[in-house]
């Protein structure tokens, strides 16, 4: 009798949490979890570029200056670009639950330029698209991924500055609230 009022407890509290005979959940939808994850990078971003770079910039080049080359100069730090690069390639060595990467129509290094059809598409949409994301899967591989592509904006001038300026930049008209590129965030299904 124990054993049996045990298991249609178990049974009632399932339910409850499943909702009444619907089925379980099998996790957090891919475009909440994407979401969820740009906004943190977002925020990291953007509160780095404002932050830090910004005020390090030219006026604080004599202590600590953001370059390109940071590791070939005294004092140098990373460019808000290349932070993210690092935070990518730290989490890519932590876990297979998802990737991310900064890239652009108009890149500067080749390496931040789309590597396949969904993230061209993507980044041409968020660019064509102001304010909005767009999302997709793809197949790469034997695995399927639930791809999105956010918008990177330019949320300071040392933002636009930097990228006008450069050498090596496709594009040198950017203006501050523009998208220069986009993060794209990838989840096998």
């Amino acid at each position: 009798m124990k054993k049996t009022l045990m298991t249609l407890a178990m049974a009632t509290v399932a339910v409850g949490l499943t909702g009444c005979g619907e089925p379980e959940s099998k996790g957090v939808d891919p475009k909440i979890y994407t979401d969820s994850l740009f906004a943190v990078m977002k925020a990291d971003r953007t509160n780095y570029t404002k932050l830090v770079v910004k005020r390090l910039g030219p006026a604080g080049a004599n202590v600590i200056k953001p370059d390109e080359h940071w590791k070939d100069i005294d004092n140098g730090t990373l460019l808000p670009a290349q932070m993210f690069r690092a935070g990518a390639e730290a989490v890519a060595e932590m876990t297979d639950d998802f990737t991310y990467s900064l890239q652009s129509i108009w890149p500067i290094n080749s390496q931040n330029a789309p590597k396949t059809d969904m993230e061209k598409k993507g980044l041409e949409y968020i660019a064509a698209n102001p304010g909005e994301n767009f999302y997709g899967e793809e197949k790469l591989g034997d695995t399927t991924y639930f791809t999105a592509v956010y918008p990177d904006v330019a949320v300071s001038d040392a933002c636009t500055s930097c990228h006008n300026d450069h050498k090596d930049s496709p594009k040198s008209d950017f203006q501050l609230g523009e998208v220069m590129g986009g993060v794209v965030i990838r989840v096998p299904l």
